[in-house]
């Protein structure tokens, strides 16, 4: 480092490079979760509808310590919301397709307020390789898929795959080997 700069003055300009550059901040370290837990995650994954009472009962707590645990769970970012599954055939959107998008590096955030705005954009995924996002879409039929598309057009390329069936489709996510028992009552 330079002998004029000060360490609190390059500190402050690395922090501003940083903002500049839109380095999201670092991910917090991963919540500490406990055998109970799990088996509170994994009854709720299964259904998330289940009543306190019940899942007391399975995971052998007191009604309040569930409520506690899971209200904690909700706190901490652990769960994150509850939410219907929903069939798209049932509903007429009987095509389902991923379309791969790139875009110039000063589009991103511009594609990424558009995918937002459009309906059928079910998922839209930033990633790595040649692409620079992966978006899930749900549509009517392959005119309706042609009119999304030309929607996403004014930024982008794409590349697009039609869904023939889905052989393994789970929102359930498996979880890390559980921590140690913590000390105190839960």
């Amino acid at each position: 480092m330079p002998t004029n700069v000060r360490p609190k003055t390059a500190a402050k300009k690395i922090a501003k490079a940083a903002e500049a550059s839109h380095v999201p901040p670092l991910t917090p370290a991963p919540a500490l979760l406990d055998a109970i837990d799990h088996a509170l995650i994994e009854e709720l994954q299964d259904n998330a509808r289940i009543s306190f009472a019940e899942l007391a009962r399975r995971v052998h707590l007191s009604k309040p310590a569930v409520m506690e645990r899971v209200r904690r769970l909700e706190t901490s970012g652990v769960i994150l919301r509850y939410r219907t599954e929903i069939d798209p055939a049932k509903l007429g959107l009987a095509v389902r397709a991923f379309v791969k998008i790139t875009v110039a590096g000063d589009r991103l955030s511009n594609f990424a307020r558009l995918a937002r705005s459009i309906p059928e954009v079910v998922e839209c995924h930033r990633v790595t390789g040649n692409e620079s996002f992966l978006v899930q879409v749900v549509v009517r039929d392959m005119n309706h898929l042609e009119t999304v598309i030309d929607a996403l057009m004014p930024y982008v390329a794409t590349n697009t795959s039609m869904v023939l069936n889905s052989p393994v489709q789970s929102a359930r996510i498996p979880l890390p080997a559980p921590q140690p028992k913590r000390g105190g009552r839960r």
